[in-house]
């Protein structure tokens, strides 16, 4: 009989621990049991020259089902549901997600809020936040001070 020996990271301590793990809930009432489409909302943050581009997988979703808001010119939300399979049909699986997603991201500064775009292909939502120029630094020149 032999011993199979698992392959850790030692750079990830969290390595097997999921916030999002619902084993030790099973039983509580009270526990959200679509918590698993919050999990699976993965979202890309790409910072170009120009942009901050974010790409979030949606599949499934129309863009009338995202909301897509700025609260105080600095937070970016993403927010959305995934309608529940109907229950009327027999499901002899269902591994698809489903449920309420909400996902936030605090802006850079130099983000031009006004300028934001999204377009959603293919299941994946794309957002482009413009960057403004960065203020050039003062220039300093010294004055001599003659008699």
């Amino acid at each position: 009989m032999g011993v199979k020996w698992e392959e850790k990271h030692i750079v990830d301590p969290f390595e097997g621990f999921s916030l999002f793990d619902r084993q030790p809930f099973v039983g509580y009432a009270n526990f959200p049991q679509d918590i698993s489409s919050v999990a699976n909302t993965r979202v890309d943050w790409v910072e170009t020259p120009e942009a901050h581009v974010f790409k979030a997988d949606l599949p499934g979703l129309k863009k009338e089902e995202v909301k897509i808001q700025v609260e105080d010119d600095r937070l970016l939300s993403i927010s959305g549901e995934r309608k529940k399979v109907d229950e009327k049909d027999s499901y002899r699986r269902v591994e698809r997600s489903y449920g309420k997603f909400h996902r936030q991201f605090r802006l850079p500064e130099n983000s031009k809020v006004q300028e934001i775009a999204a377009k959603m292909e293919n299941g994946v939502l794309t957002v482009t936040v413009p960057k403004a120029e960065v203020a050039k630094k003062a220039q300093v020149r010294n004055v001599e001070i003659t008699s």
